[in-house]
């Protein structure tokens, strides 16, 4: 599909960067395509392409940036594989090999970012749901909020559930993660901080997503309710403290979103880390296209 190879060193004439994405969005999500006009204004042509195409050859692109390549999820280690093999990739393969399983949290709560508690339950571990309180089980890998449920344990049918999704989790030799619902979400939302090349961009807000159990819902991702927002001293310095976390630094990092909701006390708390294929909502900020595109033809453009 894609054989002609660029020389190393693109100029404002032969540039060509690959938006990654997945085969069931081969033209990528609208809000990614809006990056496309913007790159051609500044010399560099762009073009989706399907992480797992035999067909595409990555090293004949003077970039690769990760957009939507979501179905990695049942296959993260031939996806990890796949990054590491890719010249020139955004974000770099060793971020991807670390954030697509979201042990993460752990380095990052021992770093002193506010964090989510989260209980591990390994494949083969015993698990009883705790006596009372609301918490989220979700997988450790996964993507779009897929596989993930709300029981309220003080329901003794919650509390089967509850247990069902474990086990079903279990069963698929997936790490499970079970954390306490942030009830502050289902007023304020979760905010997610988008940072472009290092720096803030943009802000959003989304709506609660998780009404109760886990219905093992089709597609690639549950549908969103998004707003743009401010965000608040608070959650900027909290999503700074995550970035500097990282391992490796902030510096490699084309695109980076933080996720947070209020804790218990209000003071925001992570709850996801994206770094590898998050949304970044580009339609909910003016001029925020331009500032990804300004961010990629800095990388090629020589």
């Amino acid at each position: 599909m894609i054989e002609r190879k660029p020389p190393f060193g693109a100029t404002r004439a032969d540039a060509r960067v690959a938006l990654v994405t997945c085969g069931e969005l081969p033209d990528l999500e609208p809000d990614d395509r809006l990056v496309i006009e913007p790159l051609a204004d500044r010399g560099v042509r762009a073009e989706p392409a399907v992480w797992d195409d035999p067909r595409v050859d990555w090293a004949g692109y003077d970039l690769v940036v990760l957009r939507s390549p979501w179905d990695y999820v049942s296959r993260r280690p031939a996806f990890v594989e796949w990054a590491h093999r890719v010249p020139r990739l955004a974000n770099p393969a060793t971020v991807v090999a670390w954030n697509t399983e979201k042990t993460y949290l752990e380095l990052l709560a021992a770093a002193g970012v506010p964090v989510v508690p989260t209980e591990w339950v390994h494949p083969g571990d015993s698990w009883g749901p705790p006596a009372t309180g609301a918490y989220v089980v979700k997988p450790a890998i996964s993507a779009g909020s897929l596989d993930t449920g709300r029981y309220d344990l003080a329901d003794p049918g919650h509390r089967v559930l509850a247990a069902a999704h474990v086990a079903r989790l279990q069963a698929a030799d997936r790490l499970v993660m079970v954390q306490p619902y942030l009830t502050a979400v289902d007023s304020d939302g979760e905010t997610a901080v988008l940072f472009i090349g290092g720096t803030f961009s943009h802000a959003i807000r989304k709506g609660p997503m998780l009404a109760g159990p886990d219905t093992a819902e089709a597609g690639l991702y549950r549908p969103e309710q998004i707003t743009a927002r401010e965000p608040s001293p608070a959650q900027l310095e909290v999503a700074g403290k995550a970035l500097a976390a990282i391992p490796g630094g902030v510096d490699s990092l084309l695109y980076a979103r933080v996720d947070l909701i209020p804790g218990p006390d209000g003071s925001p708390m992570l709850v996801e880390l994206e770094l590898t294929e998050p949304s970044l909502f580009l339609s909910r900020s003016a001029g925020a296209a331009e500032r990804l595109a300004d961010a990629i033809a800095a990388r090629v453009l020589t």
